[in-house]
């Protein structure tokens, strides 16, 4: 406890939307000298991806987070996996096209869902983009807890960090592209995979819909 009362006692606040006066590496550098290695290591699985040990980023929707000694770490992952396979579901329907054998999204996440189907409504990716993640960073305020110098707390540092960083690279072109990333490859790469890609394309040609 005296370890992350020293420790977060001297970070600056962060507010979502605001730079921040450290890097998520400077901060993580910081944590060395306060963190055992189980916190270390513990810290260093805290990501914006729910799938760490995945290389691939757009094919990590199947299966489960893999669970770690931290409810806080684990929370977060499920929560960040319902709400992209939200995404991708919602928007899917938005442009009638086919899933394929996309997981169904949990359905003890339905804030994650109504998160979903708000964002994919938004005319700008970029907007969309930022909700979503304005969305992230109240999720993880609620996952802290009452206690302000507890490990969930570093976590939950480390993650804020990391939607600031988002948050300044962000322009209309780039949001756009990170949009289509994460939300729309998938349904391709499901649809493939389902073996269903072929045939709703030619429907759609034959139909003389758009693409």
């Amino acid at each position: 406890m005296a370890s992350h009362y020293y420790l977060i006692a001297q970070l600056p606040y962060l507010l979502y939307g605001q730079g921040s006066f450290i890097s998520s590496e400077y901060f993580k550098e910081l944590c060395k000298e306060h963190l055992d290695d189980k916190e270390m290591e513990l810290l260093e699985s805290c990501s914006l991806n729910p799938f760490t040990e995945a290389k691939d980023e757009d094919a990590v929707f199947g299966g489960k987070p893999l669970p770690v000694s931290s409810p806080f770490i684990d929370s977060w992952r499920n929560w960040e996996k319902a709400l992209r396979l939200n995404l991708a579901k919602f928007r899917a329907q938005n442009l009638k096209r086919d899933a394929g054998t996309l997981e169904d999204p949990s359905s003890a996440s339905l804030d994650a869902a109504s998160i979903a189907k708000t964002a994919v409504t938004m005319d700008s990716p970029l907007e969309a983009e930022m909700y979503l993640d304005k969305a992230r960073w109240d999720f993880i305020d609620s996952l802290e807890g009452l206690d302000h110098f507890s490990g969930n707390v570093v976590f939950a540092y480390l993650l804020k960090l990391y939607l600031i960083e988002r948050y300044a690279k962000f322009k209309e072109d780039e949001g756009f592209a990170e949009y289509k990333r994460l939300y729309a490859s998938i349904i391709n790469q499901a649809s493939a995979a389902d073996g269903r890609q072929g045939e709703a394309n030619s429907m759609m040609n034959e139909s003389g819909d758009p693409k």
